[in-house]
């Protein structure tokens, strides 16, 4: 790949998306990521040599919100292997919203269908393992941290206490797991960590390298060593196609056809086998709560550089 070339149309692609900007909102339901400005989109590319290519606001932080899911993931499934995770949170799609009660009360065993929707990401923030909300926190932001390279990601303050306050429908999630036996510990701890883990702030370009070292299977690009096993990045990337997008997962996946997650506060990884990590940041959503200008972003991207997997 020539750089110089494929920085040039990035910054192209961005610009056409640009104009997306003005067709979404930004997430209100939590009052601080209320306070973001809309008219942004920023993108960046890491290669397999650790190659950075960026193109618009790429180094402005934004919380990771349902990105961190995937790593909560990775945690649990290191922590206590696969029998014990998808005993207690499924690996089927949902066509409803990602905080929805509907199927978690209908269908038997009342359990989470995947770990991508809230219920089941707070199912699995249960599973992670420590004496304190602290240590198993750590956890996560110790694997995010050796991902990125980056020592100092940590929590955006401000955003924690402004999901803490306004989460019920989380916490109705929450007690309806803890009624049906899949939360077996603290409920208010559990939700604390849920909270927090949505909170870690990052940039696109660390999003990007969390993106590549899935892409290499969990292995770290620049030690080669391995981060988590391969079989947990499989597992994640088909979760991130079936159910990485919310309920415009199979739509995204006809459309650009890489795996990808994104998350409230406008941001969206995307993976390419063995290609590339993608970090996107772009505020405004649609009514789904996926970035309408990051969605155009990676569909152009996608298409010009032939990124599809399918």
């Amino acid at each position: 790949m020539n750089i110089e070339h494929a920085t040039k149309q990035l910054e192209q692609m961005r610009q056409e998306a640009y104009a997306y900007t003005d067709k979404g909102k930004v997430a209100s339901y939590i009052p601080e990521l209320a306070k973001e400005d809309p008219c942004q989109i920023g993108v960046s590319v890491c290669l397999p040599d650790g190659t950075i290519l960026s193109a618009g606001e790429a180094d402005k932080p934004f919380t990771l919100q349902s990105i961190s899911k995937i790593f909560s993931l990775i945690v649990a499934l290191c922590q206590n292997g696969q029998s014990y995770v998808f005993e207690r949170v499924g690996k089927e799609p949902t066509g409803d919203p990602f905080n929805s009660i509907i199927k978690l009360e209908t269908i038997k065993p009342h359990r989470p269908l995947n770990p991508m929707i809230n219920a089941g990401a707070i199912a699995v923030a249960g599973m992670i393992r420590g004496k304190d909300v602290e240590e198993r926190l750590q956890s996560v932001l110790e694997l995010l941290r050796k991902m990125t390279g980056n020592p100092q990601i940590g929590i955006n303050e401000a955003v924690y206490c402004s999901e803490k306050k306004t989460a019920d429908r989380n916490r109705a999630l929450a007690w309806f797991l803890k009624d049906s036996g899949v939360l077996t510990g603290d409920v208010e701890e559990t939700l604390d960590l849920y909270f927090r883990h949505c909170s870690i702030e990052v940039t696109a370009k660390e999003v990007a390298r969390l993106g590549m070292v899935l892409a290499a299977d969990g292995m770290d690009i620049m030690t080669k060593e391995s981060v988590f096993p391969a079989e947990v990045a499989r597992i994640c990337k088909t979760f991130m196609v079936t159910c990485g997008m919310y309920n415009a997962s199979g739509e995204f996946a006809i459309d650009v056809g890489i795996p990808a997650k994104s998350g409230v506060a406008g941001g969206i990884l995307a993976t390419v086998p063995n290609k590339m990590g993608i970090g996107v940041f772009g505020p405004a959503l649609d009514e789904k709560g996926n970035s309408v200008a990051g969605v155009k972003l990676l569909e152009l991207l996608s298409k010009e550089w032939k990124l599809g997997i399918f």
